[in-house]
């Protein structure tokens, strides 16, 4: 079961890098259908297939490189569900103590829940509030797998390092703060924000006196929201709070990983700070990047991952606090 879930893992991940290609490359409707693509499950590029799918959907002209990143996207995410599914099955029937079943379980609903926000993700023209929690449900089912292969992996530290479990509430208090970073950099990149700002370390011009909050988190009424449907000032408002979270996730989880290496006794505690140290620095390059160079689309699908990892390490930190001292 243990190497039936770090499989799940991978193809997890690379769902993960895949959604965020798709969104990049603007081919979050490029299969204006669900769950096929212009009727079929595998589009076949022929005259007749692209007459039919013009008359079916007039207002989506068809473009195969799009149709064909959505539909890889989904055959991976479908290979997910299939795997969780086995995963669930193999829990019930293992003979193990303590075996995990709940967490499993959970799995289950939670890649049936993600399914329906694919569905809505497109049914719903991208609806920024959808696109953005599916953006989170992909990384809550990455972040669960991981936990289920953490319980599945007997590790230990030697002598306990006790003294390093009151540390366990500020690491918990991190992957929250990263969430609310993730949440802010889907909702940016749902509403086409991410190059609202090209000059560093705020915004140009006189950014300030041009802020609406209430407008940037609001979700205002449109047709199709392929490529945003908010003012510049909105989107301006959304990039800057997303730079501004990634300076206080920056500062709060470098304080982290500097407390825990210097407080801890044991040799894995001090690896896994140093580590989130050093992924948090690769993050920031990639997220400057992004400014600097103009959003490429391998930086952008980059800084998606690497978010990924930073939650991952995240989270073996705290269960090795909390479980492992």
């Amino acid at each position: 079961m243990k190497k039936l879930v770090l499989l799940s893992i991978f193809v997890a991940m690379v769902v993960i890098v895949l959604g965020a290609y798709t969104r990049l490359t603007d081919a979050g409707l490029g299969c204006p259908d669900w769950p096929g693509c212009y009727g079929h499950l595998s589009f076949s590029k022929t005259t007749e297939n692209i007459e039919i799918a013009q008359q079916a959907f007039p207002d989506r002209p068809f473009e195969e490189h799009k149709a064909w990143n959505e539909m890889i996207h989904r055959y991976f995410a479908s290979g997910l569900g299939f795997l969780i599914l086995v995963i669930f099955i193999n829990s019930l029937f293992r003979k193990a103590y303590n075996k995990p079943v709940k967490l499993p379980l959970f799995l289950v609903f939670l890649v049936c829940f993600q399914g329906a926000l694919g569905m809505w993700t497109v049914t719903l023209n991208l609806l920024p509030v959808v696109v953005m929690g599916h953006l989170l449900g992909g990384f809550t089912v990455l972040s669960c797998l991981f936990l289920l292969y953490l319980r599945l992996t007997p590790y230990r530290i030697p002598g306990g390092d006790a003294g390093m479990r009151r540390f366990g509430i500020y690491s918990i208090l991190g992957m929250i703060i990263l969430t609310g970073q993730i949440a802010l950099g889907g909702w940016t990149s749902a509403n086409y924000a991410a190059l609202a700002c090209t000059e560093l370390p705020i915004c140009e011009g006189v950014w300030y006196e041009r802020l609406d909050f209430g407008g940037a988190f609001s979700i205002p009424v449109a047709e199709n929201y392929e490529f945003g449907a908010h003012d510049y000032n909105e989107r301006m408002t959304m990039h800057i709070v997303h730079r501004i979270g990634a300076l206080v996730t920056f500062l709060y989880l470098c304080w982290l990983g500097i407390r825990l290496y210097a407080a801890a006794s044991s040799n894995l505690i001090k690896k896994l700070s140093a580590l989130m140290v050093l992924i948090l620095g690769v993050q920031v390059i990639l997220g400057v990047s992004n400014v600097v160079f103009s959003l490429p689309v391998v930086i952008a699908v980059m800084h998606n991952a690497t978010a990924a990892c930073l939650m991952l390490i995240l989270i073996t930190i705290s269960y090795t606090l909390y479980r492992k001292t």
